[in-house]
């Protein structure tokens, strides 16, 4: 492909995104970009990255949008590249998709060592950017952008601009009228598909969540693992499994009795889907247990297996790691003996942390017996905070 024909789809790219005016957060952290290392975005299909980089693109003069899945074998993008730069005055470079080349990290490489000039590129598969950046070294740091947080969501969908509330804000109850009164919105948020940035143009992403997930494991698992077609078969029924499970017990030992594979596979089929932003693994807190994780699903992955009423205990959970980990808490799960009732998280040590109880508008506090953690606190799906209890989309301030 010719320096020419990269400069048309580069203005084709920006003429397509002036319609987006709305910027998601991660776009200042760009704006305050400084040096000469090289940054990453991953994220889920669907967040947004490509549209990010071409508002980049649309910002900067001197920056010029890329496509990797446009680029074909034969084609000399290096030649390309370094033609931009000299001739045509650009100077930073937005490789969108990156992993669809052949050799991403060396041709990343190559850039930092041998041109004068800053790269911004993207993937969806962070399995590959991860290792990406570990070969890269001091070349290259990475972002994550996630699908919306319930204050994102409420940012995009209806123009509310709330600040953050961090874990000791939501303990002592120091949220402000707005923050309740956006409880009106968690159920669209949750149920709906609002978590799902395309969802602002999609009225049933639900069918596009299903190719997605699909893509995911028939293109983007095998790009980055040596796995056969019948383990991509196992990786469905994996994830058919997760979905119409409930939260507790889910573990490489169930998937491993109940699929039929090793505990081994069931853990790099887990990794990958992991690092594709599908599942997430939370490891066990307290003595004495097995260093299993507890896999969830990214929500709203879970209502592809079952409908509301069966998924909600489930999609509650999902919502609230998924709020922990965009903040960059630490957390885990507690684990008990067998028959015993026990709280859902600690976040935090066992002398000064929290400890969660996640659950509808009857949960209670009788999960917390003999929990010997002073500060303990249950999310309720309701509406208003009682003792002891607030609303569950609380969490959705976090990030």
């Amino acid at each position: 492909m010719s320096a020419t024909r990269l400069l048309e789809l580069h203005d084709l790219a920006k003429a397509n995104c002036r319609k987006y005016v709305q910027r998601r957060f991660l776009y200042n952290e760009l704006e305050a970009w400084k040096g000469q290392h090289f940054t990453g975005i991953i994220g889920p299909r669907g967040a947004g990255k490509t549209v990010l980089l071409r508002q980049y693109a649309l910002a900067h003069k001197e920056a010029c949008y890329i496509s990797a899945d446009t680029i074909a074998p034969e084609d000399d993008l290096w030649e390309d590249i370094r033609t931009l730069k000299e001739h045509y005055g650009f100077h930073t470079f937005l490789i969108d998709e990156v992993h669809f080349m052949p050799d991403a990290n060396g041709f990343l490489k190559r850039l930092y060592d041998f041109l004068d000039i800053r790269v911004l590129f993207s993937s969806s598969v962070a399995l590959a950017m991860h290792a990406s950046a570990h070969d890269l070294s001091r070349r290259a740091r990475l972002l994550e952008l996630p699908n919306f947080s319930f204050r994102e969501f409420l940012a995009f969908k209806e123009s509310l601009s709330l600040p953050i509330c961090n874990l000791d804000m939501l303990f002592e109850g120091a949220w402000t009228v707005e923050h309740l009164q956006a409880g009106r919105c968690f159920e669209q948020y949750l149920v709906r598909g609002g978590v799902l940035p395309f969802a602002l143009e999609e009225p049933d992403p639900f069918p596009f969540l299903a190719n997605i997930i699909e893509k995911i494991i028939a293109r983007d698992v095998p790009s980055v693992a040596r796995l056969t077609t019948d383990e991509l078969e196992h990786i469905r029924r994996l994830l058919r499994f997760v979905g119409r499970s409930g939260i507790d017990g889910i573990n490489y030992s169930s998937l491993s009795r109940n699929l039929g594979i090793t505990k081994y596979k069931a853990e790099q089929y887990v990794d990958c889907l992991e690092k594709a932003f599908v599942l997430y693994r939370v490891l066990p807190e307290g003595t004495n247990v097995i260093r299993e994780p507890k896999i969830l699903m990214a929500p709203p992955c879970r209502l592809l297996y079952r409908d509301r009423d069966d998924a909600i205990g489930g999609l509650r959970e999902d919502f609230f790691v998924g709020m922990l980990q965009q903040a960059g808490i630490a957390f885990g799960y507690l684990k008990s003996t067998r028959g015993a009732k026990t709280p859902d998280y600690l976040i935090g040590g066992r002398k000064d942390g929290l400890v969660v109880e996640i659950g509808g508008k009857g949960k209670g506090r009788q999960q917390f017996k003999g929990v010997n953690v002073e500060r303990k606190l249950v999310f309720a799906h309701t509406d208003t905070p009682q003792r002891g209890q607030i609303p569950l989309f609380l969490a959705g301030f976090l990030a």
